[in-house]
């Protein structure tokens, strides 16, 4: 009878080893399945590739949206020609004017240098790059010099007049660079002008 019980004993206390030891293995195994698992996370590759996707499109509409906000603002001339309109705004100024009246140009004496001419026939009188080309001067600067109101008005009534005190290529709000110089306009005897120049006018150089 001892021995059975001995036995008996023995049986059971290796089945409650073996039991705790496969506790401790599922335990230790649970845990390490619950660490980083794809199935866990519930993510699959179509999930990733679609915010991927998601992502981009958003990113992509950003950097086509923005340079809409910013084209009002900008200009497409760059700094060589608005130097150079700033340059022959100066320069018909002073050919124009005394030192007695400096903003003050001859209406005569513009329509003897200036008015009516191209900017190939300008090319000397204001420094323009011109090249011959087949006993014809082309000239690769464009430009435009008119005397305008400094009233707000349609285009049409703006200048003051575009036969006589205009002169260059003409100008059909393309994209240019600008320069502008405040004068008051005389006759061929030295009197001011009056009407449309009154009290002053705007000499408007324009290049492209």
């Amino acid at each position: 009878m001892f021995g059975k019980r001995t036995e008996t004993s023995s049986i059971e206390a290796g089945t409650r080893t073996r039991s705790q030891t496969g506790i401790g293995i599922g335990i230790g195994t649970g845990i390490e399945r619950r660490s980083l698992t794809r199935g866990q996370r519930g993510q699959t590759t179509q999930d990733f590739v679609v915010g991927i996707g998601i992502f981009i499109l958003a990113m992509a509409f950003v950097f086509s949206f923005l340079p809409s906000l910013i084209t009002p603002f900008d200009s497409s001339a760059g700094g060589a020609e608005i130097a150079q309109a700033d340059r022959i705004a100066d320069q018909v100024v002073t050919n124009l004017s005394d030192s007695d009246r400096p903003n003050e140009i001859n209406a005569s004496e513009f329509e003897d240098r200036y008015a009516g001419r191209s900017a190939a026939e300008l090319r000397t009188e204001l420094g323009l790059r011109a090249s011959e080309n087949g006993g014809e001067t082309v000239a690769f600067d464009r430009v435009n010099v008119s005397v305008e109101t400094l009233t707000d008005g349609p285009p049409d009534e703006q200048y003051v007049n575009s036969t006589a005190l205009a002169a260059g290529e003409t100008y059909n709000n393309q994209s240019a660079a600008s320069a502008a110089r405040i004068v008051t306009v005389a006759d061929e005897e030295g009197i001011l002008d009056d009407g449309d120049c009154e009290p002053a006018c705007r000499l408007v150089v324009r290049t492209w």
